[in-house]
């Protein structure tokens, strides 16, 4: 014998508007203690219900849309912002121009000439730094001494 499909009572469908304003679909089912597929497969049997539900999100929606426009024309420029983004297709881009001055052309030889320039340079400025060094005194243990 197959099994009767799960039913809403009338206040049961009533109340499916209600929570729908502040639930999901799977915290309703949870709500009347039925699996969230149930109450899905329960949406597409009775319209009812599908048109219950969808009204009750609807109608928060239209609750929540309503404050936020009222906040926006009071001033409230998040409020501004998030409507025009949301609503008018606005967005935040930022274009970056990357333009680097113009190199003059520089053979392989000439570059290979400045590269070996500037490293002799760094090499005279660690040697003339290492000449004008004072010797460090090296600890007795360290220098091998006769103690030992």
């Amino acid at each position: 014998m197959a099994m009767q499909p799960f039913t809403l009572t009338d206040e049961q469908k009533a109340e499916v508007e209600t929570l729908a304003a502040v639930l999901t679909a799977e915290q309703v089912a949870d709500y009347f203690g039925i699996g969230r597929r149930t109450f899905y497969s329960m949406m597409q049997r009775d319209e009812e219900i599908a048109a219950r539900y969808k009204r009750g999100k609807a109608k928060a929606i239209g609750v929540i849309a309503q404050g936020l426009i009222n906040k926006a024309r009071a001033g409230d420029t998040t409020s501004m912002i998030f409507f025009l983004k949301t609503q008018a297709g606005w967005r935040e881009t930022s274009q970056v121009e990357h333009m680097l001055p113009a190199e003059p052309d520089i053979s392989p030889d000439s570059a290979f000439q400045k590269l070996t320039a500037y490293l002799n340079a760094i090499a005279s400025r660690t040697q003339a730094a290492t000449l004008t060094a004072e010797p460090q005194a090296v600890p007795a243990e360290q220098s091998g001494g006769e103690d030992g």
